[in-house]
Parts: C-alpha cells; sequence; structure tokens
C-alpha cells in the first residue's frame, strides 16, 4: 500500500511538472471600428448591437482605456508588430512610408518558438508581409467586393464580399494547418474603413431608422487652438459622392449591382428631389454615413460569430486566446468629423476585448492606460516568451490576470505625422492622463497647445492653457511629457518634417529596408531626444 501511495505521488509529480501547452492567439483586428459602434461599450447614442463581439466581453475582458500611438492605420499596424513607436519602426504615416520588414516583429518571435503563423487580409504597410507561414492580404487598401488578393505566389482573384471572404480564408487556414503545433492567426478586415460599403445582403439591416445625433455634430471650435478648426474630414465639406452611395462602386458584378440599385437609388431619387442645404444637408449625410457604417460593423460582428463557433465546434475555444482590436477609434459624426488622426477621445481610443479561458474573469473591465505598443509584448508573454529590449510597450498578461502592476503606466505619449494630405490635420504630439491632455501642434510654421481637462469637459470643447488655475497642472504635464519624449527617444520635433521641407527620417522610401524585394536603405537610427 505504502508503495502504491509513493508511486501516485511520484507520478502526480511528475505530471504537474510538465510544461504547460501554450496556448492559440486568434487575433482579429478590424480598420476603424469606433468602440461607440461595439454595444458592450454602452455607447450613448446605443447605436447598434454586436452580440457576437460582445461576446468577448462578457466571456472576457474590456479595456476601457486602449489607446493608441499614432491614429492612423499603417503606423497603428506598424506598432503593433514591432512594440515600437512610429519614430524607432520608420512607419510615421500612409502617404510614402514603407515598412522595413526585416525588422523584429513578434510573429518571427511566435514562429521561431514553434507557431504556425498567418496572417489574412488587411496589411497595408507596402511590402511583403514577413514572419508568416502563410500570408494572403489585400494589396494597399483593398476594396470590399470581389476584392484581388495577393499571397507569396501572386495575385489571386475572389468572388464575394471582402469580410465574408477574410474569415473564409481564416477558417480555411484554420482547418489545414498542423494539428500538432499551436497557432496564431491575425484575422484582419478592412471593414469598416471608408467608403463603408455593405455587404449586399446587409442593406437596409436596420430598416432606415434614425440615428441620434452627437451632441458636437455642429462645433464650431471656439475656445480650442486655431489648428483644430482647420481640417479637411467633414460631413459639411469633405464627403464624396461615392461616399454618399450617389455612384455604385464599379467592382460591383451584374447581379450585385442589381441589388444595389433595388435598394439605393429610390433613396438617392428622395435625396436628390429634397435639394438640401446647410444643416439639413449634415444631418442627411450624417444618416446615410451610420446606415452604411453600421451595416459594415454588423458584417464584421457576424464573421466575429463564425470564428467562435468554428473554435467551440472544433474543440479549440479553451487552448484559445482571442483578441478583438482596431487600428484606432473613428469619429462618428463627433464634432462634425468622420476618420481619425487626432488626440481627441473618439479617434485616440481603440476597443480591445480579450477572452483568454482560464486566466481572465468574464465580464471583468481594465481601466489602466493601455496601448496598441503593449499588444507584441503581450502575444509574446502569452507564448511564454520574454520581451525583447528594444520593445517599447508592456505585456498586459498581468491585467489579463487580474493583478494591473502598482508601476503601471499613469500617462501616455501620442504622436501624429501625416501632413499636409490627405485631411490636413495638423501634426502633433502630446500626454494623456486619466483626466488631462496636453497637446501641441505643430506643421504651418508655428507652434500651438491646448490643455484638456476631461473631468471639467469630457466633450473636449475647451483648452485650458494659459488659464487661471492651471498653473501647477500644465508645468507639471510639461514635465512629464519631456520625460516621455526622452524616455522613448523621440527626435526634436522639427517643424520642416511636417511642412516637406526636410525629410522625415524614414519617409519617401527611405525605411525601405529589403521589404521582400523592394529596394531602399533599413531604417535610421532614430537620433537622442533633445
Amino acid at each position: 500500500m505504502r508503495l502504491l501511495v509513493l508511486l501516485l505521488c511520484v507520478v502526480g509529480g511528475l505530471l504537474s511538472a510538465a510544461p504547460a501547452k501554450q496556448p492559440n492567439i486568434v487575433f482579429i483586428f478590424s480598420d476603424d471600428h469606433a468602440y461607440q459602434a461595439i454595444s458592450a461599450y454602452g455607447d450613448a447614442r446605443k447605436l447598434n448591437q454586436t452580440p457576437n463581439i460582445d461576446r468577448l466581453a462578457k466571456e472576457g475582458m474590456r479595456f476601457d482605456r486602449a489607446l493608441v500611438t499614432n491614429s492612423i492605420c499603417g503606423p497603428s499596424r506598424a506598432v503593433i508588430l514591432t512594440g515600437k513607436y512610429s519614430h524607432l519602426n520608420g512607419f510615421y504615416n500612409n502617404t510614402n512610408s514603407v515598412f522595413d520588414g526585416t525588422q523584429l516583429t513578434f510573429p518571427k518571435l511566435l514562429q521561431k518558438a514553434g507557431y504556425q503563423t498567418a496572417i489574412i487580409g488587411k496589411w497595408h504597410l507596402i511590402s511583403d508581409p514577413t514572419g508568416f507561414d502563410f500570408w494572403q492580404v489585400l494589396p494597399g487598401q483593398g476594396v470590399y467586393y470581389n476584392p484581388p488578393m495577393k499571397n507569396a505566389q501572386g495575385m489571386v482573384k475572389t468572388q464575394g464580399y471582402v469580410t465574408d471572404i477574410i474569415t473564409d480564408l481564416s477558417l480555411g487556414w484554420l482547418s489545414k494547418r498542423d494539428k500538432t503545433k499551436p497557432f496564431v492567426l491575425m484575422c484582419q478586415h478592412k471593414a469598416p474603413h471608408r467608403e463603408w460599403e455593405p455587404n449586399i445582403k446587409d442593406l437596409g439591416f436596420d430598416k432606415d431608422r434614425v440615428y441620434p445625433e452627437p451632441p458636437t455634430l455642429f462645433d464650431d471650435f471656439a475656445h480650442r487652438a486655431k489648428a483644430v478648426g482647420e481640417n479637411d474630414m467633414t460631413l459639411e465639406k469633405t464627403i464624396t459622392p461615392k461616399d454618399m452611395k450617389l455612384i455604385r462602386p464599379p467592382q460591383l458584378d451584374a447581379e450585385q449591382s442589381s441589388v444595389w440599385d433595388s435598394y439605393y437609388e429610390p433613396r438617392n431619387e428622395a435625396y436628390r428631389k429634397a435639394n438640401l442645404s446647410g444643416k439639413e444637408l449634415v444631418r442627411w449625410r450624417y444618416q446615410r454615413y451610420m446606415h452604411d457604417y453600421l451595416a459594415c460593423v454588423k458584417s464584421v460582428d457576424d464573421n466575429v460569430g463564425r470564428v467562435l463557433k468554428y473554435l467551440e465546434a472544433e474543440g479549440l475555444a479553451e487552448n484559445t486566446i482571442v483578441i478583438y482590436s482596431a487600428d484606432q477609434g473613428f469619429y462618428l459624426g463627433e464634432h462634425g468629423w468622420f476618420d481619425k488622426r487626432w488626440i481627441f477621445e473618439e479617434s485616440v481610443r481603440t476597443p480591445l476585448l480579450v477572452r483568454w479561458p482560464g486566466v481572465t474573469k468574464p465580464g471583468s473591465v481594465s481601466k489602466a492606460l493601455v496601448s496598441n505598443v503593449d499588444y507584441a509584448q503581450t502575444f509574446l508573454a502569452m507564448a511564454g516568451l520574454p520581451s525583447p529590449a528594444e520593445m517599447q510597450g508592456r505585456s498586459l498578461t498581468p491585467i489579463l490576470a487580474g493583478e494591473t502592476p502598482a508601476d503601471w503606466r499613469k500617462e501616455f505619449y501620442y504622436h501624429y505625422y501625416e501632413y499636409p494630405q490627405p485631411h490636413h490635420v495638423a501634426p502633433h504630439y502630446g500626454i494623456i492622463t486619466d483626466r488631462y491632455k496636453l497637446v501641441r501642434y505643430y506643421g504651418n510654421g508655428e507652434t500651438t497647445t491646448d490643455l484638456f481637462d476631461n473631468e471639467k469637459d469630457p466633450l473636449e470643447l475647451r483648452s485650458y492653457f494659459g488659464q487661471p488655475g492651471y498653473e501647477a497642472v500644465q508645468a507639471d504635464l510639461e514635465t512629464r511629457l519631456a520625460k516621455l519624449r526622452s524616455d522613448l527617444k523621440v527626435p526634436a520635433v522639427d517643424d520642416e518634417y511636417a511642412t516637406g521641407e526636410k525629410k522625415m527620417p524614414g519617409r519617401n522610401g527611405e525605411n525601405a529596408g529589403k521589404n521582400g524585394g523592394k529596394k531602399g536603405k533599413a531604417s535610421p537610427k532614430a537620433p537622442e531626444a533633445k
């Protein structure tokens, strides 16, 4: 009997010492998906329902203060891959940056550690993907209907709606994977990016609902720096006939065109007869924008549901971490805007929901200041891998386990560069805390500053910079901002970079690296902060 007990103890010890099975990772990533358009975030307008994305919040953690370092598509993706800010990864903007594919990225490290890696969908980094066993991506921005795609063998024709196609390919790759190895799948949707073209089957999904308007739809941009009002991303002036579906997309086939015309043309004819102007025209555009944008979101949510259903059916759900996020936030009429770019809340804040069975408490919420610069190190830590010293973020795994470290960041650095095209948003940088934002705008030969108090003014309609009573706050934020820039090795801001009189490091192809055959110099080493 004693021998039997001893044997059981030895076997039990051996079993407990056995290495834990590495989790699979499914990273579902959309383009321009505003947190306001995810019902789990509880936007006051109650714009839509996203039951499948909401499942991740109910069964995992919702992050309420997930921020991006540079609110624009390509740069955000480069930050996520490298765990480094734009000034170090070399991808500053969508206009003329090219991703240096020779850089260290989290997919390369996971691949080296034995993970199968795949990216399917939107890439938007010019160079070919590296670090992936399989990739099939949209060239450039991609299109919604019957999109051409590219993989290692060349261009591929597809038929259907882009969100469905990306999910079809993702599930196809999962079904053919090597089942003896862990995997990381990056399922990256184009939707709901401009021009917000819905799945044909979802046209009219909301039955012509009239959506509540944001209280700042007709913002006059008083009480802030002049730069805030000098942009070209408004529903009043910037929106195009193609955005408003007054022009049919050329990629539609005959059957798709017929359904499109039967839905849009009667509504477009009523619009033309109304001959709207002024605020009524802006209101019509806002409603059309919401109908189309939210229809695109519906397709994303439906396809998130397909992925979750597949994981359950294949017995993968318990050992697969599912992450849902977007490359940045987006304006849904706030301040009269669409698009992103700004340090302001709707742009800089992105959705982040994580389901990690056995680790993350279902229905938990984090208000910690987290960022897309943290994602790379988080994915590595989930796989049990160390963080490279060059990465600038921090793993979110302690927070996901319910223990936010006492020394977690209390301030966050933001920097936007792309200027002047396409939206004439002034380059700017700043510091964000739980309550305040200090923002410095530059780029037209002048530098101006705003200070926002999100406790007194959550809609960010008034700057308190230089106002009585804010002297100590302002001085403290200036000091902390300078320290952040130094710690992050941010080069001294040169106004000529923004105007184009001087090349910014990594711009105009200088950061092309090898990039799967693309010629160019490797990313320059960032100069020391001054």
